[in-house]
């Protein structure tokens, strides 16, 4: 089939390309704010609906797990038969889902919506993967993927200031219904500009056919199992411990997989997953990383917010506005990350992570050492240095995991990427949170600032050292990269 997305060069062409990858990421942002807005409204939705720690804890991690969920098999609909119509129906689905999650009467109800919602991301992002691989080659994909990373930033650490901000306006109780309203006319308008800009052709792996529902079905039910004890864990007294089966059947699901993969594809048929693309050092220690590095992000906004709220007693507008420095700072150094990318490779990521670490470590300090009425000021400048390391790790490590993969491969390669920085984020989400509630439980001396300089300070030990082990696979991928006599990435 022709490629009708890689049309003449020139200037009406390279326009034209651009204005779809706007829109691929004006519906990337949409999908990662709802990843960290809804953070903030916590709080909110506890006192309107009566939500109880689970509850919370499904709200913001179950969004995560049906997003982990539905990105294999959405991302290998989308290139066997169209990214674009594949983007379309998850747009759709999620402005409908964001509807249902405003209207909501019960806590119930929301978080069944909130699943569907992650459903509808999880459709969505693979495209929007797909779509960058297909439109830009060699290095313009590394400056696309740059402006990708830094949008993903922004609207990480942008979420709980607009989050905060919706709240105010809407109020206490009712306010975080604010947080669903407004995906409702951005996706209207991200749907009308979808159907105008998306290519409509698009290169197909001449091998693919069929969707290989065992497998597809198989891998589901590795995910679910490896993610659901930690959907289960808040930290209270009246956590199961029968929820850690789940990991036996987990372990049973990823054999069962791996066996059908290989017989499925030893006929002659296209497995959901090549295995041969874990060959490739830089997309398996890519994931690796990413999975690590999403582990720990969102759970230190999650942790800040809670602790500027809880601990502080700061309103949710101000308590958001503390991540912004880090929005800021991210933004510019992944937009040059891009640009760096091709020059220093992996060295780029590690020198990233390793001024991340240092950023968030001085947060921590922040958050103990310094008097109340200093402590959102001194977070915030940390933060800032948090921001200028983090936009050198996700654009980079993105063009450096994408770089060697077939373009017709792209949907479902960039999909597994995904579903590694899903089960980061709920793994990593559900450990650390329920390490500060957890804490919280055991002092019950009262709500003195001391129980929450601890609770803060225990989660956040967890999520360093999420981070830390993406520094530590970085390191081991640049030294894997050095033997080879490569440390810049090699195109497809």
């Amino acid at each position: 089939m022709s490629n009708r997305s890689a049309p003449e060069p020139g200037n009406g062409a390279d326009r034209g390309k651009w204005q779809a990858f706007g829109v691929c990421v004006g519906v990337a942002a949409l999908t990662i704010l709802d990843l960290s807005k809804v953070n903030v409204g916590l709080p909110s939705i506890e006192e309107s609906l009566g939500a109880g720690p689970t509850e919370l804890q499904l709200i913001v991690a179950g969004y995560a797990l049906a997003f982990g969920l539905a990105l294999v098999p959405a991302g290998r609909l989308g290139d066997i038969r169209s990214r674009r119509l594949m983007f379309v129906v998850g747009l759709s689905l999620f402005t409908l889902s964001s509807l249902l999650c405003a209207i909501a009467p019960t806590v119930e109800l929301l978080v069944a919506a909130r699943i569907l919602q992650g459903v509808a991301a999880g459709i969505q992002m693979p495209q929007v993967l797909g779509l960058i691989q297909q439109l830009f080659t060699a290095k313009e994909r590394g400056r696309a993927f740059g402006l990708f990373g830094a949008t993903i930033g922004v609207s990480t650490a942008f979420g709980p200031t607009l989050g905060g901000l919706l709240i105010a306006i809407g109020g206490p109780t009712d306010g975080w219904r604010l947080l669903f309203w407004m995906n409702i006319p951005l996706g209207l308008a991200a749907l009308y500009f979808a159907w105008r800009l998306l290519p409509r052709g698009q290169s197909k792996d001449a091998e693919a056919t069929t969707l290989d529902p065992v497998g597809i079905l198989l891998l589901g039910l590795a995910t679910f199992t490896l993610m659901l004890p930690f959907l289960l864990t808040t930290g209270g007294p009246d956590d199961d411990p029968r929820r850690w089966f789940s990991l036996a059947v987990c372990a049973v699901a990823v054999w069962l997989f791996i066996r059908w993969e290989r017989r499925y594809g030893e006929s002659g048929r296209s497995p959901v997953l090549h295995f041969g693309l874990f060959r490739r050092t830089s997309y398996r220690n890519g994931i690796l990383l990413a999975t690590a590095y999403f582990g720990a992000m969102p759970a230190i906004f999650l942790l800040t917010t809670l602790y500027l709220q809880q601990g502080l007693d700061i309103e949710p507008v101000f308590a958001g506005m503390v991540s912004i420095p880090f929005a800021l700072t991210s933004a510019l150094t992944a937009y040059y990350g891009g640009r760096l990318v091709d020059r220093y490779g992996r060295s780029l990521v590690v020198g990233g992570l390793a001024i991340v670490l240092l950023g968030f470590g001085l947060v921590l300090v922040a958050a103990i050492v310094t008097p109340p009425e200093v402590t959102p000021w001194a977070m915030s400048a940390a933060m800032l240095v948090a921001g200028a390391g983090g936009g050198f790790v996700i654009s980079p490590n993105q063009t450096l995991t994408l770089a060697e993969v077939p373009v017709t491969q792209g949907g479902v390669a960039g999909s597994m990427a995904q579903v590694g920085q899903r089960v980061g984020t709920a793994m990593g989400v559900a450990v650390a949170t329920s390490t500060f509630y957890a804490t919280l439980y055991e002092e019950r001396g009262g709500d003195s600032i001391e129980v929450y300089h601890d609770a803060f300070r225990n989660g956040l030990f967890v999520a360093l050292g999420l981070m830390a082990l993406a520094l530590l696979i970085g390191l081991f991928d640049l030294r894997e990269r050095k033997k080879q006599g490569r440390v810049a990435p090699t195109r497809d």
